[in-house]
């Protein structure tokens, strides 16, 4: 048995039943960086991957290691490209209307129809890479690590301090802007600082 599966195993029974049911942990001790997740596609079938280098897995502490893999896995979950609401019913509309128009020869029928979706689909494409999306994961990530008894100020010092941990494994100098955002947002959680987020700024992407 390799060294990792242990904590292969016990990061799965560590995940909520979505991450086990949607998500696939893979060693991949070639890649630079400690955890990756790949952004979804729309069209990509089977279970998300979650890439971890268990060389550098290690040197976080164990706290860090757990809500690293569940802000991971609680941000995979919570992107879904086929939910019922406005844009994605504008997105089916358009399409069904695009074919309907294509059979008809209808050109500019068809023009509207197909812009329509495009734009609805930039639109879900913004909201899933917004900054929101991420503060969101993050806290269900805080959510989910109370239910495996951690309490709320610990979970959300352990996720904040895995950021800057792993930033500095990796070798990188700065920190992303959504990292910085996240960050503030843990201390705010934390009780490490009053000053909130801005709505503005959650919008952003």
């Amino acid at each position: 048995m390799y060294p990792d599966q242990d904590e292969v195993r016990r990061l799965i029974d560590l995940m909520p039943a979505s991450g086990r049911m949607y998500t696939k942990i893979i060693p991949k001790p070639q890649q630079s960086r400690l955890i990756e997740t790949p952004f979804p596609q729309p069209w990509q079938q089977g279970a998300k991957p979650i890439y971890i280098n268990f060389d550098l897995w290690q040197e976080l502490s164990r706290e860090e290691r757990d809500l690293a893999l569940l802000r991971s896995v609680c941000w995979l979950t919570g992107i879904k490209w086929f939910k019922p609401d406005l844009y994605q019913g504008v997105v089916v509309a358009g399409i069904i209307s695009a074919g309907v128009e294509v059979a008809q020869g209808d050109v500019i029928g068809l023009l509207v129809s197909g812009g329509l979706a495009v734009l609805a689909g930039s639109q879900i494409w913004r909201k899933t890479r917004s900054v929101q999306t991420e503060l969101d994961a993050d806290e269900v990530a805080l959510r989910v690590a109370q239910r495996r008894g951690y309490d709320p100020t610990t979970a959300a010092q352990a996720l904040l301090s895995s950021i800057e941990k792993i930033a500095e494994i990796e070798g990188r100098n700065a920190l992303s802007f959504s990292e910085l955002i996240r960050l503030q947002n843990l201390r705010k959680l934390a009780g490490e600082s009053p000053v909130s987020v801005p709505e503005d700024v959650k919008k952003q992407f």
